[in-house]
């Protein structure tokens, strides 16, 4: 820290007391100045010889008979003042970074020029902030940080200009000329931790970071702090993304830190306001400059703090522009105070439906006439680019159905709405949707059936894994329609393996998982359509011609005449090897079903996909079913 020294003569200012100061000299005091509390008890010559202010007063006192000036709105107050009389006697005092400030702005009041004594006080100040204070990195901030006190001589002094200047100017410089000190407590490059300082035996020049000013302007108040950014996103040599770096850093110390706690204690929150607002106001304008979570956590905070909707909608689109990137946990953004639920869903709605926009907008190829392959290769490059980024967003979404789900004030329309704002093709698998909702149907067990169906329209059971159809057969929070569905669709998905075995394979049969042998499933081609074997399933009129739905119409009803002691499999009409097992796991269902009521809920999660059946049953799914069997 740079600092002055002034007058060489002794310092004999004593106090006496809390509320009285005054010289120790063979002459007796001649003048009473009251700053505020404090009294000085001083002489006349030395003070008016360098101020023209107390020349007035004291000339004005005169003529009352009073020895007493009242100068209590000197700016600084008692201590500046000591300062300045000091000074005018020539003893010695030491001005810093912390004191100059208040010195200046009280010599100012006294109106202690030039014109008045050579080498006043104002001329010596003002000579070391510029030489010294202004060319100091951490001085200069400490300046600006005593300005908030002294706000209205300071703005009229143009320090505040100064200071601003300087630390802006010294923050856009290249990194490679910064060497004086400054705080860094974040993560450092591997060459300033020491783990790659030597290289073929040099020692190489450790690299001060582009963010190495970051940190030290957090102390700064949000005002000055906001003038300091604009200064430097000014000069226009400081990249985005250390813009973003610095804001992201204030943030965490001027708002993230403390805004929970003053919210849930009904504190004060003025300043988290306006750490909000600024830190928002100065985003740059460059996308992925500011991380999606940053992002997430600002909107956050808008939510806690009721800020205003022209806020929220800037953070809204922006994070529409990445939110592949942003995580389960920032999305929980909290509820309005009159809202029953505890999430607010709808604005990660309107997130979502800004992301498909800007997907819509940046999907489709721009070419023009005289577009050559490269042009057509850099779209095709984009177009991977925005399905990946679609593909990671949907799992993200998923994820978090998953999470409001446990939400037992969550509207179902709320998560109907949030799942549909997908387009089909971005589940290729819908696993994590059956996850949500069957969270959903657990801590909702009051669903009416009709309430049930709309929140299972939701899955596909075509596009259910293996294990994720082992669980959904028995999991009893789901309707039976679904149940069936997706053991129809497990026999077909079967079904169509057996069939991709080669016909020339009849020499030797690889054994199943069950016992029996590959040669022995069905080798009749289907000929309906998956819908149109479900509608024979349900009972909807299909048109097949031999394959599944009819087969599985016979085969059904054969296995009734015979009963099933007549074996594990059954030929069918078709040509087709049904196992047996399915018909008593659709029986055991259908009994369940019956004795339990198609609503009723569970309060066992079915956490294991096949813990719980037969190994049997639930590798041999139903082949044939008859129309009498589900009504």
């Amino acid at each position: 820290m740079k600092y002055m020294k002034l007058g060489s003569k002794p310092d004999v200012f004593q106090t006496d007391g809390n509320s009285i100061r005054f010289v120790t000299t063979e002459l007796a005091t001649d003048i009473v100045i009251t700053v505020g509390d404090v009294k000085f008890y001083l002489h006349k010559f030395p003070l008016l010889s360098k101020s023209s202010r107390l020349q007035t007063l004291v000339a004005s006192t005169n003529e009352e008979s009073n020895d007493e000036v009242d100068i209590s709105d000197i700016p600084g107050g008692p201590a500046a003042f000591e300062i300045c009389a000091k000074f005018c006697y020539g003893m010695i005092v030491t001005l810093n970074a912390y004191n100059v400030l208040a010195a200046r702005c009280a010599a100012e009041y006294l109106e202690m020029f030039e014109t008045i004594d050579k080498g006043n006080l104002i001329y010596k100040i003002d000579v070391f902030l510029s030489a010294s204070i202004f060319r100091t990195w951490k001085d200069s901030i400490i300046v600006l940080q005593s300005t908030k006190s002294l706000q209205q001589w300071t703005e009229n002094l143009k320090v505040i200009n100064h200071c601003v200047d300087s630390i802006a100017s010294k923050a856009s410089m290249d990194p490679s000329e910064v060497d004086w000190s400054y705080t860094y407590n974040r993560k450092k490059l591997p060459s300033e931790s020491g783990l790659d300082s030597h290289w073929n035996g040099v020692r190489k020049q450790q690299t001060v970071p582009r963010d190495w000013w970051v940190e030290d302007l957090c102390d700064l108040e949000v005002c000055l702090y906001k003038k300091v950014i604009l200064a430097i996103k000014a000069k226009g040599r400081t990249s985005s993304d250390v813009i973003g770096e610095a804001l992201r850093a204030y943030a965490c110390r001027r708002l993230f830190s403390s805004l929970d706690n003053a919210v849930n204690n009904g504190l004060d929150c003025t300043k988290h306001c306006a750490a909000l607002e600024t830190t928002i106001s100065l985003l740059p304008a460059e996308k992925g400059s500011v991380s999606c979570g940053l992002l997430l956590k600002l909107l956050r905070a808008s939510c806690l703090l009721g800020s205003g909707e022209n806020y929220r909608e800037d953070l809204i689109k922006r994070i529409g522009t990445q939110l592949d990137r942003a995580s389960v946990s920032d999305l929980l953004l909290p509820a309005d105070s009159s809202d029953d639920a505890m999430y607010n869903v709808d604005m990660v709605t309107s997130i979502l439906e800004e992301f498909m926009l800007h997907h819509k907008d940046g999907s489709e190829p721009k070419l023009q006439e005289d577009d050559d392959t490269m042009d057509v290769a850099d779209n095709l490059i984009n177009s991977i680019s925005i399905s990946s980024k679609l593909g990671a967003v949907t799992k993200l979404i998923d994820a978090y159905l998953s999470e409001i789900a446990k939400d037992p004030g969550l509207p179902l329309e709320k998560f109907i709405a949030l799942a549909e704002s997908l387009p089909p093709a971005s589940r290729p698998v819908h696993d994590a949707l059956y996850r949500a909702i069957d969270v959903y149907l657990k801590e909702h067990p009051t669903l009416s059936k009709s309430e049930k169906k709309q929140i299972c329209a939701l899955m596909d059971c075509r596009k259910l894994s293996a294990d994720a159809s082992a669980h959904a057969v028995q999991n009893e929070r789901l309707p039976l329609r679904v149940v069936v569905q997706v053991l129809f669709f497990e026999q077909v998905r079967q079904s169509s393996a057996s069939a991709a075995v080669p016909s020339a394979a009849h020499s030797f049969l690889l054994p199943r998982e069950d016992g029996t042998s590959c040669g022995s499933s069905r080798s009749a081609t289907t000929t309906a359509t998956e819908d149109e074997q479900w509608a024979g399933v349900v009972g909807a009129p299909a048109s097949t011609s031999g394959g599944d739905a009819s087969s599985l119409r016979s085969v059904s009803l054969a296995a009734s005449k015979r009963g099933d002691g007549a074996g594990g499999k059954k030929k069918a009409k078709g040509g087709a090897v049904v196992p047996a097992p399915a018909k008593r796991v659709l029986g055991k269902l259908w009994s369940g079903k019956a004795s339990n009521g198609e609503n009723s809920g569970s309060d066992d999660t079915s956490e294991s996909p096949a813990g719980s059946l037969n190994q049997e049953e639930t590798k041999s799914t139903p082949s044939r079913i008859t129309r009498h069997s589900v009504s």
